[in-house]
């Protein structure tokens, strides 16, 4: 029982590490080649993509400013970035052994993407959501299509497995 609470929680603290930073929880892993690689594209893209300053004018509700610091080409990397990086840091240190269990991540990254292409021009009640506010909003819709897709695939496979039987 201790064992596989250790794993659970090892696996978790592999989790929220990535989740605070890309490549961290690849350091944590013993995989120092990928672990530095990831946290040094993050800082490319983070800096390059005026990634930190569009948080903070965001949590200040200064869109339009959001807006015009963004350099979207740069930061169009950045949620493929930050979805690997979670996925593999999961996967090394033993989760995911569900079949398909990387689709919602994958379709996650997809749609944050989306919303950030959108962020410059897509209102809400008449309001701009901005290029940090936007993607965050279209996180759960990606989770959702990812487990949708993660859940036909299992019960399509079940199916042509139970026919063959």
């Amino acid at each position: 029982m201790e064992q596989k609470l250790s794993k659970k929680s090892r696996k978790l603290e592999v989790l929220l590490w990535s989740i605070a930073l890309p490549g961290f929880g690849q350091l944590l892993n013993q995989k120092y080649v990928k672990g530095l690689l990831l946290v040094g594209l993050e800082f490319i893209i983070n800096i390059m993509g005026n990634f930190n300053q569009i948080i903070i004018l965001s949590f200040h509700f200064r869109i339009e400013e959001a807006i015009e610091a963004t350099n979207y080409l740069w930061l169009m990397f950045y949620p493929c970035l930050y979805f690997f990086s979670i996925w593999d840091a999961y996967r090394d240190a033993g989760g995911g052994k569900r079949p398909f269990a990387y689709l919602p991540l994958v379709f996650s990254a997809y749609f944050v993407t989306v919303g950030l292409i959108f962020s410059s021009n897509l209102t809400l009640f008449g309001n701009l959501i901005g290029p940090m506010w936007l993607p965050i909003l279209f996180l759960p819709i990606g989770l959702g299509i990812g487990g949708i897709i993660q859940w036909i695939l299992l019960k399509v496979l079940k199916n042509k497995t139970d026919a063959n039987d």
